[in-house]
């Protein structure tokens, strides 16, 4: 039902805009539009209705009837968009009204053609048609509208519960059994590599006790890695994955690189050969491919472990040597589950006490099992608003078993489609959306939204909203309510990503089958089976599979996750339709067909080979997104400048751009831009890009000029929430201090090699960025009024604060000294004060409660100055301290004694932080 829903609410404002104004097309034409309109409108409303209703407990007939609306949706908007194209002027896509009314011009001169006219007529005509036979079973339901009228942020609960895995499910006992396996013995370090292999079935939680595990041991080993194997794995890909989580720097680039699986093979065991090393490989299903990857590991490294999980016992026994090293995962006691439950639903309030029995039957039924609490968790808190008691035991009813009596996948299953039947309209289709990505496929979240929007599944008919906002509002309440799990958590707490729980993904993808919404194909389950289906999202998974494209014509999205599907398989240039083609990681190297692809919205190109863009690209003139980022595209062409409704740019450093980026009126991100040479005219252009929430540029060269024309940009850019801006040289002193920084600004760098500012400006302060959480920041001397400053911005969580008075060999500042105020830094969590000479006492008593990581320099003469207290405890949340001893001007006694000092302080804190004293 959702479907067919979303099938119509995208095309409902597009024929609305072809009736506004003075419509002069042929009265035929208009009449018809104005007939499918008004019925779509109608089976709009039914079909909300119908979608509160579980599918398995609706009527054959009903189904029938939302899949032909939906195809009717889809075939109409097919009409609209194909319309739009022939009349697209090319046209700064401003004020609807008037955009339409341009349009309309051309509209009359279109009609003046009697093909064109009858073609479209006759198109219209069979719509209309069709509308009207189904129209006689749109009566039987009634109901309006669903709409989310809030904007949803993660829930704090949820973040606090991925944030730390011993709360979210229940394990630090398993873990420290875990980790007692891998180090028994006194000579542990010493002893060969061992492997050990945690075994358990779906939603138990193997992966999170594994990452439990890894997060606390691994600063015991050289290097680290956990990777995630999946059901049918790119062994090439998992090789360079373990390469690339080893050592970060050295193999940055080898994702892109072409390597034979033996030589990927022999640079692991020749990096890993004498170091000490910790390797998780999460979801192995196959003993043949466990054959393979252990391969890689050297042996030749005492001391070293490597844990595997999986679902299968045989694998687990073929994973490792002895028994006695396989972890059989246990359900969670009802203790632990009972503190899980109450956490995700209650907070920090306990169980009132009408809800304690229901509360403990609900649990009996979730049998202890991580994955099936926090579903039904999350459902019961849903929106912060928790469920009366009536339809606390409506829900308990409607489990049915539950997992006690039967702990079967199809029980588990169950669990799951009470959250799914839960979500509002508007989600159902985002989620089902996530059935293209493979398994433990690291979803990035701003890929989705904008790919969210570009088919469509996120819309309004306000002007004035947001769109991508929206967007990310659906992202969080996925998040909230637990459908997804939110991966690469920053220290600002922004979630970057998600993955989707392998059982959450069967569901989603049985469903997502049964409606025909995407085509999966991965050499396994998924295929096309029914010749009759018209495919209109596709997800190529495997390159080895012949792909049939006589039922294609109407694809509106291309995915391609396999290295070479690309022109073996596929002619995309045949999809003249499509509005997403995603080809992120593949190795195609040319995309001039796509200049021909008019109803194109999102092309992604990150991480391919393409080196050039076709020169008619301005043909485009729909596309939203444009993702370049690690392409060997080195020069855009002249007419990019043309796509006047793209929103969203991400470039490479040193990308060069036409002239006219002005004309880009619609963007809202620019990233990473990169200036090589002073190019004035362009930082003026960025001026008439009013729209920009997101920019990011870096240059090689920075003068006054430069400066004042960014300053004055910028400062036509008032909806900006971030801004960074790279230097490789010079003395910046930019903006003025009179700048006004843009109200939304959140995420501000100002970072040079050299120096930006002389000293902290006077525009940062609490009144004139007050929403700002993030802050890097060169300044020549920091002084102890500019720490006070920062620390009274109220929503700041991160500051990197780098004082160049150091590297120029000055021994001028003295131990900063911040007045007695308990609100300094309440929200940091993360302060790294680069060359600024502290110590952690120069927080008075109460301030930075949240700080977790902190960096200062301390110049070890200090330790012999009376009265110097290295104290820590009085930072509660204290986790990591990364100390730059300064060892000028001291001898080798102070030195000693200075490092001696800064580790029983550390060890001090009640939490014993870790301390990297250099």
């Amino acid at each position: 039902m959702e479907i067919a829903m979303g099938a119509i609410g995208p095309l409902l404002p597009k024929l609305g805009e072809l009736l506004i104004g003075e419509l002069t097309m042929e009265k035929r034409v208009r009449k018809s539009i104005e007939s499918i309109m008004t019925e779509l409108t109608l089976m709009h409303d039914a079909l909300c209705k119908v979608a509160e209703v579980p599918a398995d407990q609706l009527d054959k007939g009903v189904k029938i009837w939302a899949g032909k609306v939906k195809e009717l949706s889809y075939q109409m908007e097919d009409i609209v968009d194909a319309f739009m194209v022939r009349v697209e002027d090319g046209g700064e896509p401003t004020n609807p009204k008037n955009r339409v009314k341009k349009i309309l011009k051309k509209v009359k001169r279109l009609f003046k053609n009697g093909k064109d006219l009858h073609r479209i007529s006759d198109a219209l005509e069979e719509v209309v048609l069709q509308a009207k036979q189904l129209a006689e079973l749109r009566q039987r339901y009634e109901q309006g509208m669903r709409y989310p009228t809030t904007s949803t942020s993660v829930d704090p609960r949820m973040m606090a519960l991925y944030t730390d895995v011993s709360e979210l499910a229940g394990i630090e006992e398993t873990r420290d059994e875990l980790i007692n396996m891998l180090t028994e013995g006194d000579e542990w370090l010493n002893h060969p590599l061992k492997t050990v292999s945690i075994v358990g079935f779906g939603g138990l939680g193997k992966t999170t006790l594994a990452k439990s595990a890894y997060d606390k041991i691994k600063g015991q080993f050289d290097c680290d890695a956990f990777i995630s194997v999946s059901q049918n794995p790119d062994k090439k890909k998992v090789f360079k994955n373990i390469l690339y989580e080893l050592d970060k720097n050295k193999y940055a680039r080898i994702r892109g690189e072409e390597w034979e699986e033996n030589h990927l093979i022999d640079e692991i065991i020749e990096f890993l050969n004498g170091k000490r090393y910790l390797v998780i490989n999460d979801d192995i299903w196959d003993k043949d491919v466990w054959k393979l990857i252990k391969c890689a590991f050297s042996k030749k490294s005492p001391g070293s472990r490597v844990i595997t999980t999986t679902r299968i016992v045989s694998v687990s026994e073929a994973c490792c040597s002895s028994r006695d090293d396989i972890y059989k995962m246990k359900h969670l006691s009802d203790d632990v589950s009972r503190v899980l439950f109450c956490k995700r639903v209650f907070y920090k309030k306990g169980c009132p006490q009408e809800l304690v029995q229901v509360s403990e039957d609900i649990l009996k039924k979730c049998g202890g099992i991580p994955l099936a609490i926090i579903s039904i968790a999350s459902l019961l808190a849903n929106n912060n608003q928790r469920k009366t008691k009536d339809q606390w035991y409506t829900l308990l009813n409607s489990i049915g078993r539950g997992l006690t009596e039967d702990q079967s996948l199809e029980e588990m299953k169950n669990i799951l489609l009470f959250s799914y039947y839960d979500l509002p309209s508007y989600l159902k289709p985002c989620l089902l959306y996530l059935s293209i990505f493979p398994e433990d496929h690291k979803i990035v979240r701003d890929r989705l939204i904008w790919r969210w929007i570009s088919e469509g599944l996120v819309y309004s008919d306000k002007q004035e909203t947001s769109l991508y906002e929206l967007g990310n509002s659906y992202f969080n309440e996925l998040v909230n309510r637990s459908m997804i799990q939110a991966i690469g958590i920053d220290v600002q707490g922004n979630v970057e990503g998600c993955r989707v729980h392998d059982m959450v993904l069967d569901l989603i993808c049985s469903l997502s089958s049964e409606e025909n919404f995407v085509t999966i194909l991965d050499d396994t389950r998924r295929k096309i089976h029914n010749s009759e289906i018209k495919v209109r999202r596709l997800s190529i998974q495997n390159s080895k599979i012949y792909v049939d494209t006589t039922r294609m014509e109407h694809m509106r999205s291309l995915t391609i996750f396999t290295s070479d599907a690309i022109g073996k398989v596929l002619d995309i240039s045949s999809f003249q339709v499509l509005r997403v083609l995603d080809l992120e990681g593949s190795d195609v190297s040319d995309v001039g067909y796509v200049e021909n692809l008019l109803h194109l919205r999102y092309l992604g190109l990150k991480g391919t080979h393409v080196k050039d863009l076709p020169v008619e690209i301005g043909k485009l003139q729909f596309l939203l997104t444009l993702d370049l980022r690690g392409s060997n595209i080195q020069v855009l062409p002249s007419s990019v400048v043309q796509l006047r409704r793209l929103t969203c740019l991400y470039v490479n450093y040193g990308m060069k751009l036409p002239s006219g980026i002005g004309n880009l009126t619609s963007l809202e991100v620019l990233d990473y831009m990169g200036l090589s040479d002073v190019d004035l005219d362009f930082v003026k252009e960025l001026g008439h890009l009013t729209k920009l929430r997101v920019l990011s540029l870096e240059c090689d060269d920075f003068d006054e000029s430069l400066g004042k024309a960014l300053e004055e940009s910028i400062s036509n850019i008032y909806k900006l929430d971030s801004l960074d801006v790279y230097v490789s040289r010079g003395l910046i002193n930019c903006p003025s201090e009179d700048w006004v920084p843009p109200p939304q600004l959140r995420r501000l760098v100002f970072w040079s090699i050299e120096s930006w500012f002389e000293t902290l400006p006077s525009w940062i302060n609490p009144s004139s960025l007050p929403l700002l959480s993030y802050l890097e920041i060169v300044v020549f001397e920091v002084r102890s009024e500019d720490i006070q400053l920062l620390g009274m911005l109220p929503a700041l969580c991160v500051l990197l604060v780098t004082d160049n008075s150091l590297f120029r060999g000055d021994d001028v500042m003295e131990m900063p000294v911040l007045s007695s105020r308990a609100a300094l830094f309440p929200c940091a969590t993360v302060c790294r004060f680069f060359g600024t000479r502290a110590v952690p006492s120069m927080f008075p008593q109460g301030a930075a409660p949240r700080l977790k990581h902190l960096r200062f320099s301390f110049p070890a003469k200090w330790i012999s100055r009376e009265n110097i207290d290295l104290g820590m405890r009085h930072l509660p949340s204290l986790q990591r301290v990364r100390v730059d001893v300064i060892k000028e001007g001291a001898s080798d006694a102070e030195v000693n004694e200075a490092e001696a000092a800064l580790m029983a302080a550390a060890e001090d804190h009640p939490n014993h932080p870790v301390l990297d004293s250099r």
